[in-house]
């Protein structure tokens, strides 16, 4: 007998306790914007804001206040030192505004440390620089990209699960020509983005896209709440951050269409049945394959959080928060809202004949 760690017979009512995971949610998001404001926004790295980056090995551990006192002399505005690896031998220097070139940096560094640490022989392996014009484009082009990730994602879920993709590939061609318009109207593109984003929302709720709407909702619920824990614990945003809100999107989305698909299935096959009772009974059928999935990639985020040293540990640490809370969000959040239209929104469909083999809790049996 296999390891079974959600019994077949379970049944909680996920419906019932939606307006208290939505409190939650709200408080939480809130209390990651309020972090926001009172810190001026987010704190932005070097793609972002602009500047260099240095990462140097020496051939013997060095302490942080020896590396920071032996470069004051260096007049290198804005310099941060960070230590990676338990070695205290690989630092990285963070110069937040620079007017040198890179060689001059290179040289400045160099010199500096030749001087004042005669008795360390050390490399500088990494160089790195970006102007501030490139880190606020870059800036506005990564929030453009969730964005655009989250419009395609609407325009899927529509055409999938509601067979209506001429009205959602309208929406996004409609939304997608609005936001160009803008930008070449001299717009700043996060304001673009922030209009769009609700002008989607408002749409789908016109147009009645109730899967879509419950998959842009959760998803928003997903980033908003990685974003307002990450600035909470005072961490960078850079590139790197970037790339794991849209992977924990691609994640989030994933887990969400496991559950629409078994609710679509159930009401096909359960036509008289309450669209509340259809979908708790959808999320107590799948939620064995939710905890199972989720819990062994957390696993492995987790390893790489802990082993995978501290270049990789942001990205592990945004990815650990987003598996949570798009799991979390698949089942209080994206099945639930759902029920804003009400039980006859979402058609009744005749069931289709499908003769595979399932076990006993509904999923597919293995094919040989």
């Amino acid at each position: 007998m296999g390891l079974q760690i959600v019994p077949d017979n379970l049944n909680i009512n996920f419906v019932g306790i939606r307006k208290i995971s939505y409190v939650i949610s709200i408080v939480v998001i809130l209390i990651g914007l309020v972090a926001l404001v009172v810190k001026g926004g987010p704190r932005y790295g070097i793609d972002f804001a602009g500047g260099a980056t240095v990462q140097i090995r020496f051939d013997k551990p060095v302490s942080d206040e020896v590396l920071k006192k032996s470069l004051e002399t260096a007049n290198l505005p804005g310099l941060a030192v960070q230590q990676f690896g338990k070695e205290g031998t690989s630092y990285l220097l963070r110069i937040s505004a620079v007017e040198e070139s890179a060689t001059g940096i290179n040289s400045l560094v160099r010199e500096t440390l030749s001087t004042y640490l005669k008795d360390y022989s050390f490399e500088i392996q990494r160089l790195e620089m970006v102007g501030p014009k490139v880190g606020a484009d870059l800036r506005s082009r990564a929030l453009e990209a969730i964005y655009l990730a989250i419009l395609f994602t609407a325009v899927y879920i529509s055409g999938r699960f509601e067979n209506r993709w001429f009205t959602a590939g309208f929406m996004a061609a409609a939304l997608s020509g609005c936001v160009f318009g803008l930008q070449a109207l001299g717009v700043g593109r996060e304001y673009v983005v922030l209009l769009s984003v609700l002008v989607t929302i408002g749409i789908c709720l016109k147009l009645r896209l109730s899967y879509a709407l419950g998959t842009i909702v959760s998803i928003l619920h997903d980033v908003l709440v990685t974003v307002g824990i990450f600035t909470l614990l005072d961490k960078e945003m850079d590139l790197q951050i970037i790339a794991a809100l849209l992977t924990v999107v691609g994640y989030s989305l994933n887990d969400t269409i496991i559950v629409y698909d078994r609710i679509r299935e159930n009401l096909q096959g359960n036509r008289d049945k309450e669209l509340s009772t259809i979908i708790n009974q959808s999320i107590n059928q799948t939620i064995s394959r939710t905890v199972l999935t989720s819990g062994t990639t957390l696993l492995v985020i987790l390893a790489l959080l802990f082993y995978g040293g501290s270049i990789l540990h942001d990205f592990a640490l945004v990815m650990a928060i987003g598996v949570v809370t798009g799991t979390l969000s698949s089942i209080f959040v994206a099945a639930p809202i759902l029920l804003i239209f009400g039980d006859d929104i979402i058609s009744h469909e005749e069931p289709k004949a499908d003769t595979r083999p399932r076990d006993a809790d509904g999923r597919l049996a293995p094919q040989v």
